[in-house]
């Protein structure tokens, strides 16, 4: 795991380090120290720790005028034991959604798993940020399977065309795009 390093092809279009409305506001990073593990799995020293002792994350890109973040993620995704998604939701979304962000863009290849425990922070996060949305993209069938368990997909979305985007050749505006506009069809 200490090879996967986030993608970093749009990191001058937007730094995370560079931003001052962000969590990662002036961190310095090493290419050489590893410090942060996912169980006894060491991770790439760019991924950002935001509390959470099994998922950390990225943010690729924030556009304030446009209202929308795109996030990559890595690690264990466990709401049962860590509360992840409490830790995610007041540490990560609600500092970004003050700023005005609402629509957010979650890819998830290197989330290995995901362990639930109910959807009451799914729900109220929902019902706050009714003027936006949270798209899961490339996340794993058994971690979106898993999800759905635990009715996350009634507040979430992900799934189609979600599921196998070349997300990668795209500039972070036209890959935003194109996750809105298949949200827009589903949601009408």
């Amino acid at each position: 795991m200490h090879n996967l390093e986030p993608y970093y092809n749009w990191l001058h279009l937007y730094n995370a380090t560079d931003d001052k409305n962000s969590l990662f506001y002036q961190r310095e990073y090493s290419e050489f120290y590893f410090s942060d593990k996912i169980y006894d799995h060491l991770i790439h020293p760019q991924w950002d720790n935001f509390g959470s002792n099994t998922l950390y994350l990225k943010p690729l890109f924030v556009d304030y005028n446009e209202h929308f973040a795109i996030i990559e993620m890595i690690g264990e995704w466990n709401d049962c034991i860590e509360s992840d998604i409490m830790t995610f939701l007041h540490e990560i979304i609600e500092p970004m959604q003050i700023d005005g962000i609402l629509k957010f863009v979650l890819i998830g290849e290197n989330v290995l798993n995901f362990f639930g425990s109910d959807d009451e922070y799914y729900a109220a996060w929902a019902e706050e940020n009714d003027e936006g949305w949270m798209a899961l993209v490339n996340f794993q069938p058994h971690v979106t399977q898993e999800m759905s368990e635990y009715n996350i997909d009634h507040y979430w979305h992900w799934g189609g065309d979600l599921d196998d985007m070349d997300w990668r050749k795209l500039e972070p505006t036209a890959f935003f795009d194109k996750v809105e506009d298949i949200l827009n069809h589903r949601i009408g």
